[in-house]
């Protein structure tokens, strides 16, 4: 904060006061986003449904349904593969510290919490509510090196340490349901009360001239792919400026990553 405080004093007093450390530090969250930050799931929905997003209703939700069902059905495929305790990205994740940990000196201060020294950072591990003044471990609900090697003191397995949703038995019971397509609308079981329903046309309001737009606005940085155009010869990649309309050299009509 003290960087972006130096360099754009204006950003850092709207975080700071008007925005809240809670709504962009995971470390002031008060919830568990574990190692969530982005909205990468709204974006990946978004990419698979840009061309079916323009068909009716009902449509829509058959190729929503359609979609869900093969995804849950791969996961659970991979999800009963499994071998290892924990899922492949936090195994990956989790591995590595096993080897950071080695070395370090561990001091134990009651039944249940350790100090933990060596590396650049000292930790205060508390093994029954599953903390450590690092806040990795808080934060990830994974432990951390001065966790694992608090666990290894005092012959824990530190398997037992990681939250239970990180695990193969979670993973398996997230997918483990089927998700059925909704059939032909002929045999919907539709409540009478459902069927009776008035449900008035939304509001018309008059559209603006010219296509109506289809794709959202880029955020700051977003980088897209944009033909150039000649307005001489036809091709992409250069401008008609630039056109070498003698010899009809099309060379570079490679489509270019330039800033929105």
């Amino acid at each position: 904060m003290t960087e972006i405080s130096h360099r754009y004093p204006r950003v850092a007093e709207y975080l700071e006061n008007e925005v809240g450390f809670e709504k962009w530090s995971r470390c002031h969250y008060p919830g568990l986003r574990y190692n969530i930050t982005t909205t990468n799931m709204v974006e990946s929905l978004n990419s698979m449904l840009v061309n079916a997003r323009d068909f009716p209703y009902v449509a829509l939700l058959d190729v929503i349904q359609e979609k869900m069902s093969k995804w849950w059905n791969d996961r659970r495929i991979v999800a009963m593969a499994i071998t290892a305790p924990l899922t492949p990205s936090r195994e990956s994740e989790f591995r590595p510290r096993f080897a950071q940990s080695n070395g370090r000196h561990t001091l134990q201060l009651n039944p249940v919490t350790y100090h933990v020294k060596g590396g650049e950072l000292e930790g205060v591990v508390d093994i029954f509510n599953k903390t450590c003044t690092c806040k990795e471990f808080d934060i990830d609900k994974l432990p951390c090196v001065h966790a694992i090697a608090a666990a290894h003191h005092t012959q824990v397995s530190v398997y037992s340490l990681v939250s239970p949703y990180y695990t193969k038995e979670h993973y398996v019971l997230a997918y483990g349901e089927t998700i059925y397509p909704v059939g032909s609308q002929s045999q919907w079981d539709v409540p009478n009360e459902v069927a009776t329903r008035v449900v008035l046309p939304r509001e018309v309001k008059e559209r603006k001239r010219g296509r109506p737009k289809t794709s959202r606005f880029p955020s700051v940085g977003e980088f897209r792919k944009r033909k150039n155009h000649c307005g001489k010869c036809g091709a992409y990649g250069h401008y008609k400026k630039k056109c070498n309309s003698q010899t009809g050299s099309t060379e570079g009509n490679q489509p270019t990553d330039v800033p929105v």
